[in-house]
């Protein structure tokens, strides 16, 4: 009996065991988190090669009744301004609104044809400086308005000469004429006539140089335009883009719109994928490989780039195999002591 008893306690306990690795058992292997391959580790190549290059911009943009735009100083000298008299209607020429006189004499400052003066930036005899805005002007009719943050404000500086628009769902791309500056402007001012027997009779002629007697009435707004029902000096403005349509364009005021701004074009360039560099501007490096794979860091001087290649001004052959990624800075050791460590606790020398 004693034999029997150990023999069905055996066989039980044998049940359990299957029982217990069966329960454990798994039929598909475990999950392995995949390990980050380390920083500096070639993960293509690429080889420059040579093609058209464009620098080019894209602003969202609307169409827009009578917007105002700055004009800026030419030269750096003072500013002298006319007397004008109020128009009526849209000038179908250019009004010379100042004068700025330095050593070399007078450069003037004319508000294009199809817009009128909506006041002065700055004051009489202010000492201005080239590209400093001084006077502003409403131009009469539609025109295409896109708002630039300071960022895109020096990325834009030399685009304005080549743009073109498109609007949603409507006419383009045709090109569009880029009206006075990009940068914010005051509010503007249109100063009082000191008496009422101003003339209709235009512009006094030259704006007359510093320290003429014949110029004092100038400074002081004698001769200038008086405030017309409806007519208001201009509003503060961000630093926006203005331009203007072609004559034969139907525009739809408040439709949106697209600019795009070519700043320069390059043909023939050598180029590399921007993720081979570091650097954006100027000047930059990359890491050509020799024949063993190895790495060696070169210095490279840097054009333009369209988001997915980088001109190679000068620093490559063009024969060269790069590793991408470009070269990149370590990160930054821990305090001896720890995260947070305090100059006592890591043990760092104490002035």
């Amino acid at each position: 009996m004693v034999r029997k008893h150990s023999f069905f306690s055996a066989l039980a306990l044998g049940v359990v065991t299957v029982t217990v690795t069966t329960a454990c058992s798994s039929s598909t292997p475990d999950a392995q988190n995949p390990d980050l391959a380390q920083r500096g580790t070639i993960m293509t190549t690429a080889t420059p090669s040579r093609q058209d290059l464009t620098s080019q911009l894209s602003l969202n943009a609307q169409v827009t009744m009578n917007p105002v735009f700055g004009l800026v100083a030419p030269v750096d000298g003072e500013v002298r301004f006319f007397d004008l008299v109020p128009v009526t209607g849209t000038p179908t020429i250019a009004t010379r609104v100042a004068n700025i006189w330095n050593g070399n004499g007078a450069t003037p400052v004319d508000i294009p044809a199809g817009a009128a003066f909506a006041g002065r930036l700055v004051e009489e005899s202010a000492d201005v400086r080239a590209d400093m805005p001084i006077v502003s002007a409403r131009l009469g009719g539609y025109g295409i308005v896109a708002e630039v943050t300071g960022e895109q404000a020096y990325q834009i500086s030399d685009a304005l000469a080549s743009v073109e628009a498109q609007i949603k769902n409507g006419p383009g791309p045709f090109p569009c004429t880029v009206l006075g500056t990009i940068a914010a402007l005051p509010a503007g001012t249109i100063p009082e006539p000191e008496s009422d027997d101003t003339e209709d009779s235009g512009d006094t002629g030259d704006a007359e140089a510093p320290g003429d007697d014949a110029g004092a009435g100038a400074g002081a707004g004698a001769g200038a335009p008086e405030l017309r029902p409806g007519q208001q000096p201009s509003e503060a403005t961000p630093m926006q883009v203005v331009c203007a349509a072609p004559d034969d364009v139907q525009l739809i005021n408040g439709a949106a719109a697209t600019l795009e701004l070519i700043s320069e074009r390059v043909t023939d360039a050598l180029v590399v994928p921007v993720e081979a560099v570091a650097g954006a501007q100027g000047r930059g490096r990359v890491d050509v490989l020799d024949a063993d794979g190895e790495r060696r860091t070169t210095d490279v001087e840097l054009g333009l780039s369209d988001g997915e290649v980088i001109e190679i001004v000068s620093g490559l052959t063009g024969d060269e195999t790069l590793a991408v990624p470009g070269p990149s800075i370590p990160p930054g050791e821990d305090l001896p002591g720890g995260e947070g460590a305090s100059p006592d606790e890591s043990g760092a020398p104490q002035p």
